[in-house]
C-alpha cells in the first residue's frame, strides 16, 4: 500500500542530489512565497554551478546501471511512484494552490494529471521496439535498435509545477535514461516533493537529481549542463527567448532538444458555431490557472454576423467567475504568479482601452484581494494595432477581433511567429477539414476547449519550439537509433 504523507512532510528545503537531500554548496538559501499573501512559505538551498555539477556526476554514475535495468523494472518504479502520487494528491493539490496559488481544485487536478503521464510511460518502457530491416545483400543481417540517449537536463515553469516536470522525467525514466532538473524559482517546492515521493517508490540515488535555484543562481546552474557533454539532452517548458538562449547555447556540444515554448492561440468562432458550445469552450480553455498556460486562447476571432451576441454571452459567464484564494472551496480563480505578472496585464488592458477597446467585462485589478488578482476580463473591438495582438498576455484577458469570411479568419490565425495552439467552432464538416488543415499550430481543438491528455502529443511549429511530449510519439526525443549490421552471415 502506497504511504501517506502529511502537507508538512512534503515540503523539502534542500536539493536532491544522488539519493540524499542537501544544502547548497555555497551556502546560499532563498524564499518561496505564496502569491495570494506574499508570505514566505519556506526558505530553501539555492543552486548554482557546483550543485548542476554534483547533480551531473551522480546521473552519470548511476546511468549504466539504469539504462542496463530491464524495461519491466523500470516500468515498476514508476508504477509505484504513480501510486504515490495518487494517494497524497490532496496533499500534493494543496502545495501546488499554496506556492503557485490556483483553486485547490486546479492543483488536485493538476496532480491526477501529471500522474497520468507516469502511468502511461510506465507502460510505454516495455514497449520500446527496435526493426529488422529486409535484407539487402546476402550474408548480411541489418537492424536498428533503440537505445536511452543519456543524461536529461530538465528545466520546468511555474505554472504547472507538478505537470510539467512529470510529464519530462517520467519518459525520461521510461527509455533508461537518467535526470538533472531545474523547477521554476517560483515554485520549486511541489517539485522537490515529486521527487520525495520518486525516491520513497524506488528511483535508485543518482537516477533522478534535483536543485532549485532563485532568479540570479539560476544562470550558471543552467550553464553547467549547457556545457557539459555528458549531458545529452534539455528538454525545457517556457519562453521562447528562453528556449532559443538555451539551443544556442548547447550547440557546442551538440544536444538534443525538446522546446515547448510559448504561444499565442487564436480561437474561431464562425457564425454557423454552437455559440454555447464555443462560450463554453473558451471558458475552459482560456481561465484554467487564470489564462497562465501556454496553450491559452489569446486572440478570440468572432465572425462579424455573431459578433455582439457572442460578446455579451462570454461577458455574463465571465463577469460570474468567483476570483478568491485557493483557500476559498468556490474559488474559480485565484492571483497570478507575481506583481510582474499583473504589471503585464494591466499594461496590455491600459494599452487596449487606449486604442479603442471597450470592456465588457472585469478590466482591473482587485487590490481588495491581495496584491496579485486581477479581474477576469473580455474586451470588444480589438485590433491589430493592440499590443495583446502579438504578446502573451498570460492572464485572465479575452480580446475579441472582429472578422468578415474564412480566409481573413484563417490569415489573422497564423499571422503570429508562433505555432503551439489554436482552437476554432463550426458545424460545417466541410469548413472543419479546410481550417484544421491551414492553421499553423501543433495542436488544433475543433468544437473542443480542452486539449490535454497524456495519449496525445504535445508540442508547437514556428517559434512555439519543437518536440513532443506525450503519447507514443514521447519516448522517441529521449531515445537514439543505433544501427546494427552483421555481416558473414553465409
Amino acid at each position: 500500500m502506497a504511504t501517506k504523507f502529511e502537507l508538512s512532510e512534503l515540503i523539502r528545503t534542500g536539493h536532491f542530489i544522488d539519493g540524499q537531500w542537501v544544502a547548497s554548496a555555497n551556502g546560499k538559501r532563498f524564499d518561496v512565497t505564496n502569491p495570494a499573501t506574499g508570505e514566505v512559505i519556506a526558505t530553501i538551498a539555492d543552486g548554482g554551478e557546483a550543485d548542476a555539477r554534483a547533480a551531473t556526476d551522480a546521473a552519470a554514475r548511476a546511468f549504466p546501471a539504469w539504462r542496463d535495468a530491464l524495461p519491466k523494472e523500470r516500468a515498476a518504479v514508476l508504477h509505484r511512484w504513480h501510486a504515490l502520487m495518487l494517494e497524497n494528491a490532496d496533499a500534493l493539490g494543496h502545495l501546488i494552490s499554496l506556492e503557485q496559488g490556483k483553486p485547490f481544485a486546479e492543483g488536485r487536478g493538476e496532480v491526477l494529471y501529471g500522474a497520468s503521464y507516469v502511468a502511461w510511460f510506465a507502460d510505454e518502457a516495455t514497449r520500446i521496439y527496435g526493426d529488422l530491416i529486409p535484407q539487402q545483400q546476402r550474408g548480411k543481417r541489418m537492424s536498428a535498435v533503440k537505445e536511452p540517449i543519456g543524461i536529461v537536463a530538465a528545466i520546468t515553469p511555474w505554472n504547472f509545477p507538478l505537470a510539467m516536470i512529470a510529464r519530462k522525467i517520467a519518459p525520461a525514466l521510461a527509455a533508461g535514461c537518467t535526470v538533472v532538473g531545474k523547477p521554476a524559482e517560483d515554485t520549486p517546492l511541489t517539485a522537490l516533493a515529486l521527487v520525495m515521493l520518486a525516491h520513497e517508490a524506488g528511483v535508485p540515488p543518482g537516477v533522478l537529481n534535483l536543485i532549485a535555484a532563485s532568479r540570479e543562481s539560476a544562470v550558471p546552474a543552467v550553464a553547467a549542463w549547457l556545457h557539459d557533454s555528458r549531458v545529452r539532452k534539455i528538454t525545457f517548458t517556457g519562453s521562447t527567448p528562453v528556449g532559443k538562449y538555451l539551443a544556442r547555447e548547447s550547440a557546442d556540444t551538440l544536444k538534443k532538444l525538446s522546446l515547448e515554448l510559448g504561444g499565442n492561440a487564436p480561437f474561431i468562432v464562425f457564425d454557423d458555431a454552437d455559440l454555447e458550445a464555443a462560450v463554453s469552450g473558451l471558458l475552459v480553455s482560456k481561465f484554467r490557472n487564470g489564462g497562465q498556460t501556454c496553450v491559452c486562447p489569446n486572440r478570440v476571432y468572432v465572425q462579424s454576423s455573431v459578433y455582439e451576441r457572442f460578446g455579451d454571452m462570454l461577458a455574463r459567464r465571465v463577469a460570474a467567475l468567483k476570483v478568491a484564494p485557493a483557500t476559498d472551496p468556490d474559488a474559480q480563480i485565484g492571483p497570478m504568479i507575481n506583481a510582474r505578472a499583473v504589471e503585464k496585464i494591466a499594461r496590455h488592458v491600459d494599452d487596449a482601452v487606449s486604442k479603442g477597446a471597450r470592456v465588457l467585462a472585469g478590466g482591473k485589478r482587485l487590490t481588495a484581494l491581495g496584491p496579485n488578482y486581477y479581474a477576469p476580463t473580455v474586451l470588444a473591438d480589438a485590433t491589430g494595432a493592440m499590443q495583446l495582438s502579438c504578446e502573451e498576455t498570460f492572464g485572465p484577458v479575452v480580446p475579441l477581433f472582429r472578422f468578415d469570411d474564412e480566409t481573413q479568419a484563417i490569415q489573422a490565425a497564423n499571422d503570429t511567429p508562433f505555432g503551439l495552439a489554436a482552437y476554432f467552432y463550426s458545424q460545417n464538416v466541410r469548413r472543419i477539414d479546410r481550417v484544421a488543415r491551414q492553421l499553423e499550430a501543433g495542436i488544433v481543438g475543433i468544437n473542443e476547449g480542452a486539449l490535454a491528455s497524456e495519449a496525445a502529443p504535445f508540442g508547437g511549429v514556428k517559434e512555439s519550439g519543437y518536440g513532443r511530449e506525450g503519447s507514443k510519439y514521447g519516448l522517441d526525443d529521449y531515445l537514439s537509433i543505433k544501427y546494427l549490421c552483421q555481416g558473414g552471415l553465409e
